[in-house]
Formats: C-alpha cells, sequence, structure tokens
C-alpha cells in the first residue's frame, strides 16, 4: 500500500513540475525587445493550459498546444520602457525592465566574437565609460547540434553595458550599437552569436545546406555520436600524447631552466622574431628564452602590467623564477598582470618558455614588449638568450567537430527564430578562404535561410568584407583573400545587404586587428543610410560599378563616390593592375579624372582585365572618396 501511494506521489509532483511554465533563456528580465513589431513572447507548458500575460494593464491570453507550445504577441511598441511583464498558469513569472528598441543579431567568426576585454588596452576610456542601460547583450552560449535544430539555449542572460559587463561584450557589435544609440537614442540589443574559427556553411541551417553535397553528406555523418566520440578521443589523445613526450623530453622542466642559472653558453636572438631565422632553424619543440632586465626602485611594490606581444604558439612566462602567466595559443595578445613581490630592485630575470606546434616559432614583430608600471616603461625588445629544449615532430592536426555544417545553426542560430529583430551583422569569411569561389553562393544561401527561418522578410544585412592580412607582396599574385572579398563584393545583388569595407583596418601580422571601433562604426554608418532615415549619408566607400576601354585605357567608374574621388595622401593611385586575354596581370598606372579612374600599363597594348588591391594585404591601396572610406578591392572585365 505504501508503494502504491509513493508511485502515485511521484507521478502527481512530475506532472507538476511539468504543468509549469517555461520561458526560453532568451525571454527574460532585461530583455530587448523589438519596437515597432509585434514582438512574442513564447514558451512550453502543459498540454491545454492556459496561460495569462499581464502587460501595460492589458491581460493577453493563450493555450498550450498538445505538444505543450505556445506563444503570445503583444502589439507593437514604441521605444521605451522599463516595463514589467508578468505571466501566469501554475506558476507565474514576472520579467522585469523589459525595454523596446532595435535587436540586432550579431554573428560570425573570431572578430565578430572578440570581446572588449581583449582591448582594454587599446579602449580604456570607452571602456571606463560605459554605463548605459540602454546598450544590452545576449550572449549566446558555443555549442553545437547536429541532429536536431535546437529550441533554447543552455544559458545565456541580458546585461546591461557597464565596465565590468561591456569586457564580455562583441567589440564590433558594442561599437555599432554605441554609434546607433548616441544618433537615435533607441535602446539597442545585442545578440552576440558568433564562434571563432567557424566557416559559414556551420551557420546554415540542414534544409539550406541540401544544394551543396558535400556538407550535406558532412552533417549526415556527424549525426552519429560515436564518430564524434571516437574523433574526439582519438584527438585528444594524440595530443596529449604529444605534450607528454614533450615535457618529458623537455630540458628546461628537468633542469629548472625557469630559475637563475649560468646562462653564458646560451645563444642570442632579437626579439621579436622567429627562431626559424637563426641558428636554431625550422624546427618545432619547445625554446627557452631569458631576458635580464635592470627595475629601478620606483618601480618596485606597484602593480605591474607585462606586455608580450603575441607569441607562436604557447607560452608560460617567470619572472624571477616565479610564475605570473600563460597563454595555449596564438591569437590572444599576452598581457600578464601581477602585483607586488615579483619584481625587485636592480637585476630581475624574465624567463619565457615557448611551446610551438608548427610552423615558425617565436615572437611576432610590431607589437609591443614592454614592463609598465605607471606610467614607466622598459622595453624589451632587442636581445634574448635562448636555449632549446626539446625538439619534436609537427604536433597532430585535430579534427574541430564544432565547425562542420549545419552544428552552429541548430544550437546557436534557431533559438532565436522567434525573436523579432531589426537585422543581422556578419563578420566571417576568414575561414571560408581556402575555397573563395563557393563563397557567394554559401552566403546567399545563409542569408535566405535566415530570412526565412525568421519570416520577417529581407531584413537588413550587414558584413564586414575581410580586411588586409598577412605579408605585403612587391608584385601582383594571386590571392584566396583578394578573391573571398569580390566574392562578398559579389553579395552586394542580394537586396538589403550592405557591405563594411575594411581592407585598411587590418593588421599584416594578426588576423585578429585590434581596430574594432572604426569596423562598428563602418556597419553603423551603413544602417544610418538603409534603416534609420539618412538616406543621403555616404555610408560607403567607392564601390566598382562599370568598366570600359579606350585604346589602351581603361576607365572605371564607381558608386558611392560622395564628394568625390581621391587618392589619399595626395599620391598618386596605387595597388592598380591590368592584364590582356592572357590574364598576365602587371603593376598599372591610374589617375582619378572626372569622378573616374583612368588605368593604363605601357606593355599591356590591349588590356581587358582591371584589378585593384588585389592581394592578401594591399597596405598601400589608397583609392577613397572624399568622406575617408575605403575603395572596395576589385577585379573586373572588358564586356
Amino acid at each position: 500500500m505504501k508503494k502504491r501511494f509513493l508511485i502515485a506521489g511521484l507521478i502527481f509532483v512530475g506532472f507538476a513540475g511539468f504543468a509549469q511554465i517555461r520561458l526560453p533563456k532568451l525571454v527574460s528580465s532585461g530583455m530587448i525587445l523589438q519596437r515597432d513589431a509585434s514582438a512574442k513572447i513564447w514558451g512550453w507548458a502543459s498540454p491545454s493550459e492556459k496561460i495569462k500575460l499581464s502587460f501595460k494593464g492589458v491581460v493577453y491570453t493563450t493555450i498550450a498546444d498538445k505538444k505543450g507550445d505556445w506563444q503570445i504577441k503583444l502589439p507593437a511598441q514604441k521605444a521605451g520602457g522599463p516595463y514589467k511583464i508578468l505571466l501566469t498558469a501554475s506558476n507565474k513569472i514576472s520579467l522585469e525592465n523589459v525595454l523596446f528598441g532595435d535587436v540586432w543579431v550579431c554573428s560570425g567568426q573570431s572578430n565578430m566574437e572578440l570581446p572588449l576585454g581583449r582591448l582594454v588596452d587599446k579602449y580604456p576610456k570607452v571602456i571606463a565609460n560605459a554605463n548605459n542601460t540602454q546598450i544590452r547583450q545576449f550572449l549566446v552560449p558555443d555549442e553545437y547540434d547536429f541532429k536536431e535544430a535546437r529550441k533554447d539555449f543552455s544559458t545565456g542572460s541580458w546585461l546591461s553595458a557597464s565596465p565590468k559587463n561591456v569586457l564580455d561584450f562583441s567589440a564590433v557589435a558594442y561599437f555599432f550599437a554605441l554609434d546607433i544609440y548616441e544618433k537615435n537614442h533607441v535602446p539597442i540589443g545585442i545578440i552576440n552569436t558568433a564562434l571563432g574559427g567557424s566557416p559559414a556553411q556551420a551557420w546554415i541551417s540542414e534544409s539550406a545546406i541540401q544544394k551543396f553535397p558535400a556538407y550535406k553528406a558532412e552533417v549526415e555523418s556527424y549525426k552519429d555520436d560515436q564518430l564524434i566520440k571516437s574523433i574526439e578521443t582519438k584527438d585528444q589523445a594524440a595530443s596529449n600524447a604529444w605534450y607528454k613526450n614533450l615535457n618529458i623530453t623537455d630540458e628546461g622542466l628537468k633542469n629548472n631552466w625557469k630559475s637563475d642559472l649560468d646562462d653564458s653558453n646560451w645563444a642570442e636572438m632579437n626579439v621579436p622574431g622567429y627562431w626559424a631565422n637563426v641558428e636554431l632553424g625550422k624546427l618545432n619543440g619547445v625554446v627557452w628564452f631569458r631576458k635580464e632586465i635592470n627595475v629601478p626602485k620606483s618601480m618596485v611594490g606597484k602593480s605591474v602590467k607585462l606586455l608580450l606581444g603575441r607569441i607562436v604558439d604557447a607560452d608560460s612566462v617567470f619572472i624571477n623564477g616565479k610564475f605570473v602567466g600563460t597563454t595555449s595559443y596564438q591569437y590572444p595578445p599576452r598581457r600578464y598582470l601581477f602585483n607586488q613581490g615579483i619584481l625587485k630592485e636592480g637585476k630581475n630575470t624574465i624567463v619565457v618558455r615557448v611551446v610551438n606546434n608548427s610552423g615558425d616559432g617565436g615572437f611576432v614583430i610590431d607589437k609591443d614588449y614592454q614592463l609598465i608600471v605607471g606610467n614607466e616603461i622598459i622595453d624589451l625588445k632587442g636581445k634574448w638568450k635562448y636555449k632549446l629544449g626539446a625538439k619534436m615532430e609537427p604536433s597532430p592536426s585535430q579534427t574541430f567537430v564544432r565547425w562542420k555544417a549545419v552544428g552552429l545553426y541548430n544550437a546557436m542560430i534557431n533559438p532565436l527564430s522567434n525573436y523579432v529583430i531589426k537585422g543581422a551583422l556578419w563578420y566571417q569569411g576568414e575561414s571560408n578562404t581556402s575555397k573563395p569561389e563557393e563563397y557567394k553562393s554559401l552566403m546567399e544561401t545563409l542569408v535566405a535561410d535566415w530570412r526565412k527561418q525568421w519570416g520577417q522578410g529581407d531584413f537588413p544585412f550587414f558584413y564586414v568584407q575581410l580586411p588586409g592580412f598577412m605579408n605585403e607582396k612587391s608584385e601582383p599574385t594571386e590571392s584566396n583573400w583578394a578573391s573571398l572579398r569580390q566574392q562578398q563584393l559579389n553579395l552586394l545583388a542580394v537586396s538589403n545587404t550592405r557591405m563594411a569595407v575594411a581592407i585598411d583596418l587590418g593588421e599584416w601580422n594578426d588576423i585578429h586587428p585590434l581596430n574594432k571601433q572604426d569596423i562598428g562604426k563602418r556597419l553603423a554608418l551603413q544602417a544610418q543610410s538603409l534603416v534609420y532615415g539618412s538616406k543621403a549619408l555616404v555610408s560607403s566607400g567607392p564601390i566598382f560599378k562599370t568598366l570600359a576601354r579606350n585604346g589602351n585605357m581603361l576607365e572605371v567608374s564607381f558608386s558611392n563616390v560622395g564628394g568625390g574621388l581621391m587618392a589619399k595622401g595626395d599620391k598618386s593611385l596605387n595597388y592598380f593592375e591590368v592584364a590582356g586575354a592572357d590574364r598576365k596581370f602587371v603593376w598599372a598606372k591610374a589617375k582619378i579624372t572626372n569622378n573616374k579612374v583612368l588605368v593604363w600599363a605601357d606593355e599591356i597594348a590591349s588590356p581587358l582585365y582591371v584589378r585593384y588591391a588585389w592581394a592578401d594585404n594591399p597596405a598601400k591601396a589608397n583609392l577613397y572618396n572624399k568622406e575617408n572610406l575605403p575603395a572596395s578591392p576589385f577585379e573586373a572585365r572588358v564586356k
């Protein structure tokens, strides 16, 4: 009898728990709902349960369907708040501090994901002044799913901009939101759903990816949990074995090279630099570096900031034998903070253990290498002692499962599609440069797919063209990065898309350029023009329009010339090249005439093709309009 009673009790408790209404993570206190549109409030309950919603003195009701799904649409609201929304069923949920404004989905790979916390030295005042409850971010967790399109996130909440919270905001998205808010005084909601290294196909739904057979097959294979487990287990085991062998054979660990020792027989090299360029040559493994510095008494007993640029690939840093910081991969800036008790007056020794997995190991040049205490700076560039700790084969390659097709769409985009938005911002492309020829098709599919899933028509879709990156070339050459920029340029044929040209905002030695403020502002310019009523605003630099041939000269015309074309710096135009039918490009001369550009090369009698800024990093490209916005790189052919 007791057993029956217990079972019945458990059934009742389970049913009561199930019956309670539940909301998605997005629909929570602090959220910003889209103004001037019928916003959705949705969630889950027991089948046929009645849900009441109270808002501004009005009660709205609905009944959950057979699956327990329900939604209520609020009438369009003007920008403003804060408001309270009360939901009542078998339980009550109160949503506090709700605003109505404009909501932007911000997606892509690491340059969209990169938080302001990585830029504290570049934008200290921006961060310190980030006190604005009208700008809020929802940070989507980094997850993937190949089996189904999820309905909710595992975690997430809305946070207002503050000096603390803004450190986790997408830097690009924050600068965009700040610019839009300052000009329009409308609350701005950022949904930050981006993941470093991700290719475009990872953000497309399964139904839309069907037109790409290779990616369709990829999705099917990764629905197998055992396959994923096998890959991850194998990869982890291989990585663990590599590092175990590295640590066992590392003479520096065996002999405690982080502490005081006689390094008179160690070799020297200039830092920053790569050990492939010195006697060590091109090898993988671990190399130890040591430098003695003289620290004045005025720098002792205070907070210290150590900047070590960027290091390929991983590093552990010690000062006077004491550990001060580590970074496990090459991309983050090395910024280590520590307090008193480590520096001492007089001689101090900095030791850096550098682990290189593949490629050229060492210290990235053209970065800051400094020890900073208040306003006092010790420059760390110059001669460092170094010694090989262990030589290794390149580390085994890894399969990044989470970057495979459809996985990020299912887990990081689909749960958003009920949430009414103003539009989307996109910064991605680096991970598709190995196959640039397919990028326009992928992005056309992605834009159409998202618009279909949201069901809001052709909402605005703004994206960033890839900036310059890698070494500059002295001669015309083929470039996958340039080819992908052309694909991005061609994407403008899709309605309600706009592109922020960023060719001048890159860094040759950093795939994550630090200037995110101008990226955000250029995206905001496009939004001001297309969305916020400033149609007369010049929101872009010159965009290729037409090409005609006149003898041995090509005449290029542009849209978005604004106040007129100019060669920035009052110099001659750079980075134009032409070719005949053989497509053998040579550097060309170019001049601005009547807001067109005339291009020619003496050795090409019948030019047929023209290119501008066609390189990985065309750093000297200088065609702008007088609004100081750069022209997009392009290739064109005489028709």
